[in-house]
């Protein structure tokens, strides 16, 4: 019998320290770089649609080998 590969779900710790990056990152760019409210505010709706494609599991999985990848970096 042949089973469908099971997707390693992220953890929920791993996507929430995600999102304060990234919330991070648009603060600075906003302070920074004279983003406007509303060029953050088309990203957000950008992502939020995005979530909801058939790509969004192909970018989780991205997103998931990116972070084990720098979580085996040894300094």
């Amino acid at each position: 019998m042949v089973t469908a590969p099971q997707f390693q779900e992220i953890p929920m710790i791993l996507s929430i320290s995600g999102v304060v990056l990234l919330g991070v990152v648009v603060f600075l760019f906003f302070r920074k770089d004279n983003l406007k409210a509303s060029h953050g505010l088309v990203c957000a709706l950008f992502g939020f649609y995005l979530a909801g494609t058939g790509i969004a599991p192909s970018i989780k999985a991205g997103g998931a080998s990116l972070a084990s990848l720098l979580g085996g970096i040894k300094f």
